[in-house]
């Protein structure tokens, strides 16, 4: 799958999420995916090529290489990135499962001759609340995106040791002959390229944190005004209509009690 296809996949979603949603979305691609393809692939590529040692011992370089880079920069985001969209393809899913359940109740209904396409577009277009089932679905995306971002977050710090990328290293694994010292290729660009990805990862958490907390807040109000129903059921207008009622009533007996006095005069 290319990134094309996993936008693509990921458009879907957008249109059933939030507005906090759709900045995440936003940012995901144009300063993760978008710098990840474009700029921090190329600035990666000679990684390997111009690691050198000062020492020419067959096999020294290679090992020390694979020493302090287990797995690549690039690699590893790859897979946080991949791991991140993953939840969100879990809506996606719930979305097909829901619009096809509908479908299939409305053909059940009208029939295939009275279910015009036009139905069937509006059904796949249409915007559904994030409400019962899929608020479910929807704060699960966003629990499970927090961890992977804050999992992949903390094995690249725990696998480099910081987020800086050091201009020196010394190894001494087997077969180097003795502590030979290591030259990384252009570390301060590679830090700043690090720490940019780093503080994209920040601010998605951030919106994914925000997100969340704003889904429980609308959700606890929901529940609120439920209860509110529950223990008064009679809305206000409701209440208004009595309070006329009541007082037409009691105009009607006063012109009852009015005529009576007046023929009881009379006679």
């Amino acid at each position: 799958m290319t990134w094309g296809a996993l936008y693509a996949q990921l458009g879907g979603v957008n249109k059933h999420s939030t507005s906090l949603g759709k900045i995440w979305l936003s940012v995901l691609f144009i300063f993760r995916i978008t710098i990840l393809v474009l700029a921090a692939e190329s600035v990666w590529g000679d990684e390997q090529s111009d690691f050198t040692c000062n020492t020419q011992q067959p096999g020294c370089k290679n090992v020390c290489y694979d020493h302090f880079f287990p797995v690549s920069h690039i690699r590893l985001w790859c897979l946080q990135l991949i791991f991140v969209s993953t939840p969100a393809l879990l809506v996606a899913m719930h979305v097909a499962y829901r619009n096809r359940g509908d479908k299939r109740t409305m053909l059940a209904s009208n029939g295939t001759e009275k279910t015009t396409v036009s139905d069937l577009e509006t059904l796949k277009k249409r915007r559904l609340p994030i409400t019962g089932s899929l608020w479910w679905t929807y704060t699960c995306s966003l629990f499970f995106r927090l961890i992977f971002e804050g999992g992949f977050m903390y094995a690249l710090y725990f696998v480099y040791g910081g987020f800086q990328m050091p201009r020196l290293v010394k190894c001494e694994q087997w077969p180097c002959p003795n502590k030979v010292d290591c030259f990384i290729s252009r570390p301060t660009e590679k830090t700043i390229f690090t720490i940019f990805m780093v503080s994209s990862s920040t601010i998605c958490m951030v919106l994914n944190v925000a997100e969340l907390g704003y889904l429980v807040v609308k959700a606890m109000l929901r529940c609120s005004a439920r209860s509110n129903k529950r223990k008064h059921p009679y809305t206000h207008s409701d209440s208004a209509l009595l309070d006329n009622s009541h007082l037409q009533n009691v105009k009607n007996e006063l012109l009852l009690t009015t005529d009576s006095h007046s023929t009881t005069k009379m006679c």
